[in-house]
């Protein structure tokens, strides 16, 4: 089935697309237990391989489809908007290492569960975008339950914070400056490749690294995080393709709930009567602006 654009919600779904979404989502929510396997390196030493693994993948992928002119950065204007976007990113991915290498998956799932609703407020604040009633009231509902989990810790959550608005300022600034997603993939990993060598290498000279010290099997180990990270992307682009994006955006939900039950089933993180106010606050939140958007979707708006 080949891209349609006027494909709306009311048409039955593609198989195909359904199938590559939910493996794309349920790829990103296992993730942790990739992440859980490598402890020994840190957070931000473990970024480096990532990020030229993912850049090598990415560009052998680019030349087996013959797409490898477009993933070269050509507008110099844009350099600036793709050097800011990698950077969010990389900071994205280093707090969500961080965040699983210290036991706090929790924390990850409320971060992408929260960040629709801050992609909504930077919409609102940057874009000039507007809310209808009962999406406000979905916003309000979500924030409360942040609220009721900052009490509970007795701090803000940080983490899960910092994931949902660094991803969400990524996503904003792809809407100001867009660029084909595989290219722009590439050209980010491109342009953070020799800054993360550059960190390494100021580690390594003051004797401080753990990366140029890890074995051979960890090196090996970390070069599949290039899989981990790439083959999600393609299989969500591969889904946009076939799905409307009112349908991708409701896949969506799978990734941090498969990260949820990892961390309480699997790793024993610590789930509280608050933390299920917590999470019963954002989930109501978001299952009310999922509920509108379905409605705005098939043409269908609820009364003022």
């Amino acid at each position: 089935m080949t891209s349609d654009p006027s494909q709306t919600a009311q048409e039955p779904l593609s198989t195909s697309g359904v199938g590559l979404a939910v493996a794309c989502y349920s790829l990103w929510g296992v993730t942790p237990v990739y992440w859980k396997g490598i402890v020994s390196v840190p957070a931000l030493e473990a970024l480096t391989p990532r990020i030229v693994w993912t850049a090598i993948l990415l560009l052998l992928v680019a030349r087996l489809a013959g797409r490898q002119a477009e993933t070269w950065q050509t507008d110099r204007k844009q350099l600036g908007w793709t050097l800011a976007s990698a950077l969010l990113l990389s900071a994205n991915w280093a707090g969500f290492i961080y965040a699983v290498q210290t036991d706090q998956v929790i924390a990850t799932s409320l971060g992408y569960y929260i960040n629709p609703l801050a992609s909504i407020i930077l919409g609102m604040l940057v874009l000039g975008e507007r809310l209808t009633w009962i999406q406000g009231l979905a916003v309000l509902i979500a924030a409360a339950g942040v609220v009721v989990l900052t009490i509970q810790a007795g701090t803000l959550p940080w983490i899960s914070l910092g994931l949902a608005s660094s991803f969400a300022l990524y996503g904003l600034l792809h809407k100001l400056a867009p660029q084909p997603p595989f290219a722009g993939l590439t050209r980010e990993m491109l342009i953070l490749s020799p800054l993360a060598f550059l960190g390494i290498g100021w580690l390594a000279a003051n004797g401080d690294s753990r990366l140029t010290e890890a074995s051979l099997g960890t090196h090996a180990y970390l070069s599949l995080s290039s899989i981990i990270t790439a083959a999600p992307l393609l299989l969500f682009h591969a889904a946009t393709r076939r799905l409307p994006l009112i349908a991708v955006g409701m896949f969506q939900y799978i990734a941090p709930t498969l990260s949820l039950l990892l961390a309480v089933i699997v790793y024993r993180e610590p789930f509280t009567p608050v933390h299920a106010a917590g999470f019963g606050f954002v989930w109501v939140g978001l299952a009310i602006f999922t509920f509108e958007s379905v409605l705005r979707a098939r043409g269908r708006v609820l009364p003022v």
